[in-house]
């Protein structure tokens, strides 16, 4: 059984503080078939450990472990123990993170290179690993030596360049963030909080500007074309249209994120079970 059968059309996305097990199984029970834990969950991985103890059967994917926090030798203990435990559950999304909040960051295909060497050096499979993959160096990285891709905060017509850079057989697998919302003005303010420490990352507004998105659209907060493209708003029909949006366009998997966070999740993620008939 490849990724895509694995982990069903749609997953979550959320960030692994603050999530607790009964959100989770809730998800699970919505119909959601992949948990996808964010915010550089650490090398230990007992996080999803603990999400996949308390579900029955459940993916739980890093969305991403960040290479400069996370050391490769640990993350490879981590892998072995869990895939003990449940087999085939878990998938390791890697990442490369961003300069601004990693000063160390540098020549990041080769530490990615590097960190792949040691993943593969303690047995742990290619295939049993995605990276997210803005740039097309580290996207031809992917293809050559993980499952596929996990982009973040790309829109559709780049879920179709990757599927075209990698080929039909790899696993391409967007997040897509969402409000639950028919208040425009209130929506965009969510979302605009959201993207407001993205704007000041290089690349994003990079995978930004390859989008097609212009100066002026990344500026000042981001424009409303940005700003409603990157992070969808509207009722349960139409953030399900976001994600049926990905998956028309080449993607294998969309996993969806919801904001705010801090608030309940489970409203935008029932609705979206609901018209996708999860």
């Amino acid at each position: 059984m490849g990724w895509s059968d694995r982990l069903g059309t749609v997953g979550v996305w959320h960030r692994v503080g603050g999530l607790d097990t009964d959100v989770v199984v809730q998800i699970e029970d919505l119909g959601y078939r992949t948990l996808w834990l964010g915010g550089s969950p650490a090398a230990d991985l007992q996080a999803a450990e603990r999400f996949l103890d308390a579900t029955a059967s459940l993916t739980v994917a890093t969305g991403v472990v960040n290479i400069w926090r996370s050391g490769a030798e640990e993350l490879a203990d981590s892998f072995h123990r869990i895939e003990r435990r449940h087999p085939g559950r878990l998938l390791l999304g890697i990442g490369s993170g961003h300069r601004e909040a990693t000063p160390q960051r540098e020549r990041p295909l080769d530490a990615m290179a590097h960190y792949l060497d040691v993943l593969d050096a303690h047995g742990v499979p290619a295939d049993r690993r995605v990276l997210s993959a803005l740039g097309p160096r580290m996207l031809a990285l992917a293809g050559e030596r993980s499952a596929g891709t996990h982009p973040y905060l790309t829109i559709p017509p780049q879920t179709a360049q990757a599927r075209a850079a990698l080929g039909p057989a790899a696993l391409v697998a967007p997040e897509q963030t969402v409000v639950l919302g028919t208040e425009v003005e209130a929506a965009r303010r969510d979302a605009r909080d959201f993207l407001r420490s993205y704007l000041g990352m290089v690349n994003y507004v990079s995978t930004m500007r390859r989008g097609g998105f212009s100066e002026s659209d990344v500026a000042d907060g981001g424009s409303d074309r940005l700003v409603d493209a990157i992070v969808r708003h509207g009722d349960g029909a139409a953030l399900a249209t976001a994600v049926r949006e990905h998956l028309d366009a080449g993607a294998d998997h969309v996993c969806v994120q919801v904001v705010p966070a801090a608030g309940d999740v489970l409203p935008a993620l029932r609705a979206i079970a609901e018209r996708l008939g999860l």
